[in-house]
Parts: C-alpha cells; sequence; structure tokens
C-alpha cells in the first residue's frame, strides 16, 4: 500500500512540475497549440491518477464494507461512488 502512495506522489510533483512548466510557457508567450498541448498531458496525468486512486477507494473502502455486512455502510459507499462517477461524467 505504501508503494502505491509513494508512486502516486512522485505521479503528482511530476504533474506539478508540468503546470509550473505551462506557466513559464504562458510568461514566455510561447505557442499557443504548444501550451495546449501540455495542458492535454497534464489533464491526462491527473485522470490516470484520478483513476488509480478511485481503484484503491473501491478494492478497499467499498470492498471493505461489502465485507462488514452492515447494508447502511454498503449503501453509503456505494452512493459515495456513484456521486464522484456522476460528477466525473458533467
Amino acid at each position: 500500500m505504501q508503494d502505491g502512495k509513494d508512486k502516486r506522489l512522485r505521479r503528482l510533483a511530476r504533474i506539478e512540475g508540468q503546470v509550473r512548466g505551462i506557466a513559464r510557457m504562458v510568461a514566455d508567450e510561447r505557442y499557443c497549440i504548444d501550451i495546449i498541448t501540455q495542458i492535454a498531458a497534464v489533464q491526462a496525468a491527473l485522470r490516470k491518477v484520478e483513476s488509480e486512486i478511485l481503484e484503491n477507494h473501491v478494492s478497499h473502502c467499498v470492498e471493505h464494507a461489502i465485507q462488514s455486512g452492515n447494508a447502511e455502510e454498503q449503501r453509503s459507499k456505494v452512493a459515495e461512488l456513484m456521486e464522484v462517477l456522476n460528477r466525473r461524467l458533467r
């Protein structure tokens, strides 16, 4: 579990560097298409991290709620998950 956390933190640090690079590109008035290309790369990287964290949530938190046998906790975790997925679709 710690290995996955460290991996995600390294990836987020890399994304942070990419965002700073985009800010420099804007400040330097670089070509618009180059900036847009870098923005798309950051968005893809963030989606990848989001996907990994969501997968981790399902395989730990949601799975724990299912195994607990607590119907209220199960409904809560599924509702929470559906809310996140619905927000992504907007």
